[in-house]
């Protein structure tokens, strides 16, 4: 059998169940006894109605996002194309057996291993080659770096303000649960010092600034 609850009130552990009450430890929960056969059909319905709508969630934030970074891609600048294009080289295992492959014959060529004539036997001009290069990959490096920077950046922008809106939503859903106990009667499930706190909203620069006096305080207190 189900028990739909419809309201609680304090009991006493150990009280005896009848066909609409049910006791438990500090809380008497009064219900009506539904059918299983009944009930659960309806359950197993909402909960695949429920799956259906959040797979549909998931596949148009997937999509959205899926289309903004084709936009992205499409905006980027040619120097910004060509300094991805070039970072993605670098990183990878060709470039590195590229570079084994030609620095080792150049310095088994200028060691006389083939019996060829040295052409750099200081290794002087391969030594410039390889502190041009690193000049170079290393801009291109940084410029790819510097965009993802940004793309950090807009991302904790966005989960900032996904988080702000999320604890304004959960503040007015606990003003709106406190009004709907207030109207029931039940004083012990509003009358609660953290529930009052709960129903406050958040200033984010009040808790920018607390963060800010806490660092001030450790730098004080290690200087």
């Amino acid at each position: 059998m189900y028990v739909e609850v419809i309201s609680r009130r304090p009991g006493i552990c150990g009280s005896v169940f009848t066909s609409t009450q049910i006791t438990t430890c500090g809380n008497n929960y009064t219900g009506i006894l539904i059918p299983d056969n009944i009930k659960r059909p309806r359950m197993k319905e909402y909960a695949n109605n429920t799956s259906q709508h959040m797979a549909r969630i998931v596949e148009r934030n997937i999509d959205a996002l899926l289309e903004r970074q084709k936009v992205e891609e499409s905006s980027k600048k040619f120097e910004e194309k060509i300094a991805d294009t070039v970072t993605r080289f670098t990183g990878s295992m060709v470039f590195v057996y590229i570079h084994l492959v030609l620095f080792g014959i150049w310095i088994t060529w200028n060691m006389g291993v083939f019996g060829l004539q040295p052409f750099d036997e200081s290794l002087v001009i391969l030594a410039m080659f390889a502190s041009v290069e690193a000049i170079f990959l290393s801009t291109f490096v940084l410029i790819s770096q510097n965009r993802m920077n940004e793309k950090a950046d807009k991302r904790a922008e966005l989960n900032l303000q996904i988080s702000l809106l999320a604890e304004h939503e959960i503040t007015r859903l606990i003003t709106l649960n406190t009004a709907m106990a207030k109207q029931m009667g039940l004083e012990h499930s509003y009358d609660d010092e953290e529930i009052k706190e709960l129903s406050k909203d958040i200033h984010p620069e009040r808790v920018m600034d607390a963060m800010e006096n806490i660092d001030l305080k450790k730098n004080e207190h290690r200087g």
